[in-house]
């Protein structure tokens, strides 16, 4: 098996919960390390590594890919940087902050014959994994509407600094709107227009930390909420059809059994708890049915598997730089539409 070399661009959360643990288990990866600008923590996880002191000696070694999970406002410089060096790259969500960055990546990545991928690893989550296919099975007949919420109670600002100064990566729009919007754009395809209405509830908040988003399709809409003040959850997905509806709440685990050491495996793995089963009520064969529907195993082994198998097989990315241009539109139109108070139609 083809071993891909890859390096990550820090080693913070996102280093150590959600990329490290997938490399390091992928036989088709060979992780050489991290550039860590201040703490020196990656060789205390995997002592075999190296700690690069600056992006550009990362650049300068023997690497094929290069993760770019650094704050959001930085993704374009860095993950152009590393195209020009002529590695592939994967790009942590939000993928820019506008759309021509976007579009920039996406075209010196086709220029240059690399693959480039946006990091949407809630498409494998155990929840939205179990929506996709009552949807794709055709339970609930026409769609009418959905509502995806991504919500958290949390008052306290952050104390990391990028992600509460104003700054064009900051916000809740392109922090959890990435992965709401994906996963709409992932099942629906792109909206005809969006409508956003962005607000700022905490206290001395310098980003937004509120939206709700309306994604008009042709004959169905689809509304996406986030929000800090959430103290008793809502249904996840809320999907409505002409034959039925399917109620679920959020229930992936793997976020969370990561973020306490757990090592991730190909057995057992994003296998969700009971309790958290959604709730069909729908007609099948002309006859009443309502019932708990098991949840999917989730995975983001997957995702990692898919951007092996884009580079050593030439397959298409997993996530693909025009999805995450497809996600910047909508985001540009949310932030167009609550300053302009009306709809703003997608070219």
């Amino acid at each position: 098996m083809q071993k891909i070399k890859t390096a990550l661009l820090s080693y913070g959360m996102s280093g150590k919960v959600f990329h490290a643990p997938f490399l390091d288990l992928h036989p088709g990866f060979e992780l050489l390390g991290s550039w860590e600008r201040t703490k020196k923590l990656i060789q205390e996880d995997y002592p075999t590594v190296k700690s690069y002191p600056s992006i550009d000696e990362l650049l300068a070694d023997d690497v094929d890919l290069i993760i770019v999970n650094t704050p959001v406002g930085t993704h374009y410089e860095y993950a152009k940087k590393v195209l020009l060096a002529g590695k592939h790259a994967v790009v942590e969500k939000a993928f820019t902050t506008t759309v021509a960055e976007a579009e920039e990546l996406a075209s010196i990545a086709k220029e240059k014959g690399l693959k480039l991928a946006v990091f949407q690893n809630r498409r494998w989550d155990s929840d939205f994994k179990t929506i996709q296919k009552v949807i794709n099975d055709g339970l609930l007949g026409d769609l009418v509407e959905a509502e995806f919420h991504f919500d958290r109670y949390n008052p306290i600002l952050s104390p990391k600094v990028h992600k509460e100064t104003a700054n064009d990566g900051a916000g809740i729009l392109k922090d959890l709107g990435p992965h709401l919007i994906d996963q709409a754009v992932c099942l629906f395809g792109s909206p005809k227009s969006v409508f956003g209405d962005i607000r700022y509830t905490r206290e001395n908040s310098l980003v937004d930390d509120w939206i709700d988003l309306v994604l008009i399709y042709e004959d169905f809409r689809v509304r996406l909420k986030a929000s800090f003040f959430v103290r008793e959850a809502n249904p996840a997905y809320t999907i409505h059809g002409k034959k039925g509806s399917f109620l679920k709440q959020r229930g992936d685990i793997q976020e969370d059994e990561l973020k306490i050491g757990k090592k991730p495996n190909l057995d057992s793995w994003g296998t969700e708890l009971d309790g958290f089963e959604g709730l069909l009520h729908t007609e099948i064969d002309g006859k009443p049915v309502r019932e708990k529907i098991k949840t999917l195993q989730g995975n983001y082994f997957e995702y990692f598997n898919g951007v092996y198998e884009a580079i050593a097989n030439n397959k298409p990315e997993p996530v693909t730089a025009q999805d995450g241009v497809k996600v910047m539109q909508i985001i540009e139109a949310a932030i167009a539409s609550n300053l302009n108070k009306k709809i703003i139609d997608l070219a």
